[in-house]
């Protein structure tokens, strides 16, 4: 493997224009990566065959002196389940298997002009339900640090991608910790903005109320590089905030960061249940915030213990309304009607459905049905309620929250995989950002004795994420991890 795609997306801006290397180089360099890691990782389901085309044209802007983008042909790969124009978009999934995206999502138009280059589509759990990427349609992501892992999931194919050196970076999308969840199984950055801040328009949806696109990178630093680049209001997702162009960057690097930062430890994140490593680990990161002169103490909150049951629910009676347009009669796939009933027809089309998202889709239109609404979907609503007054009462008097991203280590594939409930409770400290819609970001930390990644989570208050990247940044300065093995 070349040395050169061993960079940060910093670095590779820095290394082009200075004309140490070329956007076609690197390139070429990432495509034989790609065809090296692939057999053994299956992080893509789609390569694109323009690439070298559009690498060629922007260096010779560059060398013409011509306006180029921030990106300057940096490689980047994209979850499936973000519109490209004229490109695919599966979802991980055989109801989609041949849609073609008639538009570009926001994020991928922003990109697209500052010169990035898309590199392809990356694996997922299919329609983003999952945490390992065994759910994808067409066949399992592996874990680059041992390919008999899981990636974690949904975004697995993103985070492998990138740790495996087959991108700069990527774009994934966290329901529930789906960015930060494999962003610590594969020991990159993965960050879940607040809730609004970045656009979900050409995100397909799934549960829209807690959902939020996050970029998967190789330090915090390339985070908030791509952060500046696709925060901020859209006029096509009423959600989105207005940042006022907040520069991520800034500062990021800027001495005593953490002096005087109140940390608050979470108690209910690292209960019984959670690896003795991990643990360790996590207690570790906050003595390394203590000696930086952060200010750390337990704390508790009730509501947490709830908020796995109450995700669930929620986003399984979303989910159940934005995958019921898959009726074969406005996307779909080709199967023709005759010899069917409507009723009969439908079904017959959803069986393309997967496993795990025909059993989410049940249980929503259980738990929002109208005789059951009251006792599942409206307390699941009160219980998000909750949680969301008891964290920002907790952020009056912290500014960070700290607790392991996912409370055990990468598992092997199929270990799990017909154990959904256990599953679910893997969710236990990434849910709560996303139900009360504030920032969060897994930032890698530690190995275990098996050599698999363990990372730290940190949480901060809504519009707060330039805090946070900073404490991230400041935390990540001083780990000093090996490169994957693969």
């Amino acid at each position: 493997m070349s040395d050169l795609i061993k960079i940060s997306a910093l670095d590779y801006v820095k290394k082009v224009r200075s004309g140490e290397t070329t956007a076609t180089e690197f390139l070429y360099k990432t495509l034989d990566r790609i065809r090296d890691m692939e057999p053994k990782l299956h992080s893509y389901l789609l390569l694109n065959d323009d690439v070298i085309s559009r690498a060629e044209e922007i260096d010779q802007r560059i060398k013409t002196g011509q306006k180029v983008g921030r990106c300057l042909g940096m490689p980047i790969s994209l979850k499936d389940n973000l519109c490209v124009k004229n490109g695919r978009t599966t979802c991980a999934s055989k109801m989609l298997e041949n849609y073609v995206a008639p538009y570009d999502a926001t994020v991928v138009a922003r990109l697209r002009a500052e010169d990035a280059i898309f590199v392809g589509k990356t694996n997922m759990d299919e329609f983003a339900m999952g945490l390992t990427t065994e759910f994808s349609a067409f066949g399992a992501s592996r874990n680059p640090w041992n390919v008999d892992y899981v990636p974690g999931g949904s975004s697995g194919g993103s985070a492998a991608a990138t740790a495996a050196f087959e991108c700069v970076a990527s774009l994934g999308s966290d329901t529930g910790g789906s960015v930060r969840n494999p962003a610590s199984f594969c020991s990159v950055v993965g960050y879940k903005p607040t809730y609004g801040l970045i656009s979900r328009y050409g995100l397909v949806s799934y549960a829209n109320s807690i959902e939020q696109v996050g970029p998967i990178t190789r330090t915090v630093s390339d985070a908030a590089f791509i952060l500046n680049m696709i925060a901020g209001k859209d006029e096509n997702d009423d959600t989105t905030i207005d940042d006022g162009d907040v520069d991520y960057l800034e500062g990021i690097d800027d001495d005593g960061a953490v002096e005087g930062i109140r940390v608050g430890v979470i108690k209910e994140m690292m209960g019984q249940d959670t690896d003795p490593q991990v643990a360790a680990a996590t207690r570790r990161a906050v003595s390394d915030l203590e000696q930086m002169g952060a200010i750390c103490e337990e704390i508790s909150m009730d509501m947490i213990m709830h908020s796995v049951a109450a995700y669930y629910v929620v986003t399984a009676a979303e989910a159940e309304s934005n995958l019921a347009r898959y009726d074969n009669l406005r996307y779909g796939y080709d199967l023709p009607m005759d010899g069917y009933e409507l009723k009969a027809y439908v079904e017959e089309a959803r069986g393309r459905f997967g496993p795990e998202v025909a059993r989410r889709m049940i249980v929503g239109g259980f738990v929002s049905s109208s005789g059951h609404a009251g006792r599942y979907y409206l307390k699941a609503l009160k219980v998000k309620s909750k949680l969301t007054r008891e964290i920002g009462d907790v952020l009056t008097r912290h500014d960070i929250l700290v607790a392991p991203t996912v409370p055990i280590m990468p598992f092997r594939i199929g270990e799990k995989s017909d154990d959904p409930v256990g599953l679910f409770m893997i969710d236990l400290n990434t849910v709560t950002a996303n139900l009360t819609g504030r920032p969060s970001i897994s930032v890698p930390y530690a190995l275990s004795e098996e050599a698999l990644p363990i990372g730290v989570q940190m949480i901060s208050d809504v519009m707060q994420d330039k805090l946070l990247l900073r404490v991230a940044r400041a935390l990540e300065m001083r780990t000093s991890l090996p490169e994957v093995p693969l």
